[in-house]
């Protein structure tokens, strides 16, 4: 990998972060990184607390925290402001010494150092931002919660080693510190030691995570570095896609693994430990008890690999290390042995049984359902919900045809980020399409698959899982499309579904504009204050047990709010903000409003039935209250027409939009690392776009692994190419999607509809006119056109672009 290619992702990364005046903040930026964290499970919610703090003269930095879902871990976010200014050079963003950075972790552990030690009690004031986080780390309670503190250095550098003026990319680990400390818990003086863990997050990681989409980054674990005990290894299984072995782990092995690495031992599709925070009675009866007899009285755990390193001595086996390590089910065992130990209990003479699973010759997809079938199959002792995290979801495939396909009544189509940087590739692809791509998809109309989960949560009563985020809110809207577990039907992913969702975006990112961010902002604790603000809402309207719903086609139609919501949706924002400070139990108010205690205070409220009581409340209420009865009948009237599915035809589309051209100069530059098979494909793909004909499947699927493969192994190709995109041909797509999406907008005859467009081509003397004709009947089935037909009805779309063109240079 180049290191240029990392300085242009850090180009879109700055863009993308910018404000509505062009600007980029230090809190915009982090709130854009911490996605990619998230994605490579280095975190378990995106949802940060903001508490910047920076004191120059004493080199002192910190931009904000979070506490991990178990509860045991303080992470700690720093930027490095530097790296992210607009008039740094090149050389000055690749970063090769060490050192550098090293001076940038020191400014957040000299604010740790001093936190915990109480320096701060007469320096910040209450109202300051980092009031809560300082209270915390200098409490004994905090001191008892927290046994690892990390810290996460965001920096927008390339960190490379340098060679004869070549530089080539380099990865940087930093020791982990032990931080000793004393506290008084239950009149005893106690004596503790915090784990200091320090992670680089530069662009070398961030370009990982993305070209990856979204995987995690493997986990590997150094059993003989890191234990002294040999763990010995019997091998009960040799197939073709696994391995198994059989061990026996002591339990300190498993707590500090725990404490080192928390919840990234856990199965990546499922996180099966279900209760973080309680801990088993059974597991710790045992080991309080009976600790001896705990591997014949518990099930044990198991942990698949994709990677091993063993070694023989005297005709036995013994475990060196495993690479991608999960625990697939196991997960409650081990946690629950970590917080027994941390309650005081002695491990020393528990063992847990483990089954190892060694993937072989498997694709990252068949690894996914490999681990997921292991993990399904080995849970018998709690219910772990099967539900299906990952991009390929059927519902958010759904989701990602729908926004290929519907278009809102001012023309404007919404990008669903299905995988991570699925936009990011279509941009570095696209050559000098780029800026138009940006301009038809600007960043207030793209939305990635994590944030659907709070924004279809938001509308609802549970505005805590929305603060909780992560994995959390996602899991939950997953679970409420597929109906699991609530005894309620799968949601019917349809248009009506897609203009709701789309309208729930726009309520939530407005109001993220009128709340602000940073010094101009109502407060800080906007990522609470808006989902309590539209659970309010929702709650009298569809929460109601009355007749009342809120129109959000309101919203939907206009593609914004009007003045008089923005205006009181502001007030509603501005009480909010005071009831969260009046009714929070605790200092540290983003973490207690992950708790529905708060949201069952501020929801009963007086001040709330007060406000709802209002004029200003009265007069939203009857402009935007339909009965339920009108809802379900709006709903009926949008859902008569059959649901197109344009997802092939959009595919064949980009495809044929890149031009034989793009895909000669790819064979060409990538002749020799090609296999046969892989060229007959690309020769393929090359006569059927001169053909005008549609791609099978499988070419479109054979395609975009291409694609990926390039972007990941051979970014710099895409620079190599010159090719002029049949933008035509896409403003061609756009149209009938247009003219598809007005007919059902207004209940209009889809077949008439595209008549009337043929008998004007036919007026005009176009060729091909009774092409209109034959997509109409054909969308009036239900189904989609083919590239061909899109083809002939381009020269119709050229005629009027050229007559725009016209009366735009008049």
């Amino acid at each position: 990998m180049e290191v240029s290619e990392y300085l242009k992702y850090r180009k879109d990364l700055l863009e993308e972060s910018k404000d509505e005046d062009g600007f980029t903040s230090e809190p915009s930026f982090i709130s854009l990184v911490l996605p990619s964290m998230f994605e490579a499970k280095l975190i378990d919610s995106e949802d940060y607390n903001e508490s910047y703090y920076k004191y120059d003269s004493e080199k002192i930095k910190i931009n904000g925290y979070l506490v991990n879902e178990s509860g045991e871990r303080l992470q700690l976010f720093i930027l490095n402001e530097e790296s992210i200014n607009i008039t740094e050079t090149d050389k000055d963003l690749k970063i090769s010494q060490k050192s550098y950075y090293d001076s940038q972790f020191n400014r957040a552990t000299k604010f740790l150092n001093k936190a915990i030690k109480r320096h701060f009690d007469d320096e910040i004031q209450d109202s300051s931002p980092v009031k809560a986080l300082v209270s915390q780390i200098s409490s004994s309670h905090g001191i008892d919660q927290f046994d690892v503190i990390e810290i996460f250095l965001i920096s927008a550098t390339a960190t490379v080693s340098t060679r004869a003026n070549i530089s080539q990319p380099k990865r940087l680990e930093f020791d982990d510190d032990v931080l000793k400390i004393s506290f008084a818990k239950n009149n005893q003086q106690i004596q503790k030691e915090i784990l200091i863990i320090k992670r680089l997050i530069d662009l070398n990681f961030l370009y990982s995570v993305l070209i990856s989409q979204g995987n995690r980054e493997p986990l590997t674990i150094d059993f003989k570095s890191n234990f002294t005990e040999k763990i010995e290894l019997i091998k009960a299984a040799d197939e073709e896609n696994f391995e198994s072995y059989l061990c026996v782990l002591p339990a300190k092995v498993l707590s500090d693994l725990y404490k080192k690495h928390s919840s990234r031992l856990l199965e990546k599709n499922v996180r099966s430990f279900l209760q973080f925070r309680g801990v088993n009675q059974g597991i710790r009866e045992t080991i309080r008890v009976n600790p001896e007899k705990f591997i014949a009285y518990n099930n044990g755990i198991t942990i698949t690999s994709t990677g091993k390193e063993i070694e023989e001595a005297n005709g036995k086996i013994y475990l060196k290390s495993l690479t991608d390590f999960q625990i697939v089910n196991g997960g409650q065992t081990t946690a629950s042995i970590y917080f027994t130990n941390k309650d005081g209990f002695n491990i020393d003479k528990v063992k847990v049984m483990a089954k190892i699973n060694v993937a072989k010759n498997v694709s990252e997809e068949n690894l996914d359902d490999l681990i997921s079938k292991i993990s399904q199959y080995s849970n018998s002792q709690s219910k772990v919900s099967n539900v299906d995290l990952r991009s390929r979801n059927p519902q958010l495939t759904k989701l990602k045809t729908l926004s290929e396909s519907i278009i809102t009544p001012t023309g404007r189509k919404w990008f669903f980020e299905k995988s991570k940087g699925d936009f990011n590739t279509k941009l570095r692809i696209a050559g000098s399409a780029k800026s138009r791509i940006e301009k038809e998809f600007p960043k207030q109309n793209r939305f990635s698959k994590e944030e659907l989960g709070k924004y279809f949560t938001a509308w609802g009563d549970q505005p805590y899982i929305v603060k909780k985020g992560g994995e959390k809110v996602f899991r939950h809207f997953i679970e409420e499309l597929g109906g699991e577990g609530n005894d309620k039907k799968a949601v019917d992913i349809n248009r009506n579904f897609f203009e709701t969702l789309v309208a729930k975006i726009i309520l939530f990112r407005d109001l993220e504009k009128i709340y602000g961010q940073g010094k101009n902002s109502m407060g800080q604790i906007r990522s609470a204050v808006i989902p309590y603000s539209i659970s309010i809402l929702y709650k009298y309207f569809d929460g109601s047990k009355g007749d009342k719903a809120f129109d959000l086609y309101k919203i939907w139609n206009s593609e914004g709010l009007s003045n008089d919501l923005t205006q009181y949706m502001t007030n509603l924002m501005q009480l909010t903000n005071e009831l969260i400070r009046k009714y929070s139990q605790s200092d540290d108010l983003g973490e207690y409003s992950k708790k529905r205690e708060l949201w069952d205070d501020i929801s009963t409220s007086k001040e709330i039935a007060e406000f709802l009581n209002t004029e200003d409340s009265k007069s939203i209420f009857e402009k935007y209250s339909l009965s339920k009865k009108e809802l379900e009948k709006k709903l009926k009237a949008n859902s008569k027409n059959k649901e197109v599915n344009f997802k092939l035809l959009k595919d064949n589309i980009n495809i044929h939009c890149k031009t034989s051209e793009f895909y000669k100069k790819i064979n060409s530059l990538l002749w020799e690392n090609l296999t046969d098979n892989e060229r007959t494909k690309i020769s393929n793909i090359i006569a059927l776009i001169q053909q005008r004909d549609n791609l099978t499947s499988d070419l479109i699927s054979f395609e975009e692994s291409l694609i990926q493969k390039i972007r990941m192994d051979q970014p710099e190709i895409f620079d190599k190419i010159n090719y002029e995109e049949n933008k035509l041909l896409e403003d061609t797509f756009n149209y009938i999607m247009r003219k598809y999406n007005s007919s059902i907008n207004k209940s209009e005859n889809i077949v008439t509809s595209f008549e009337r467009i043929g008998a004007i081509a036919k007026q005009k003397g176009t060729k091909y006119e009774s092409v209109f004709s034959e997509i109409g009947k054909t969308l009036n089935e239900g189904f989609s056109p083919t590239t061909k037909q899109i083809y002939y009805a381009s020269y119709y779309v050229s005629t009027i672009n050229n007559i725009n063109r016209q009366c735009f240079t008049m």
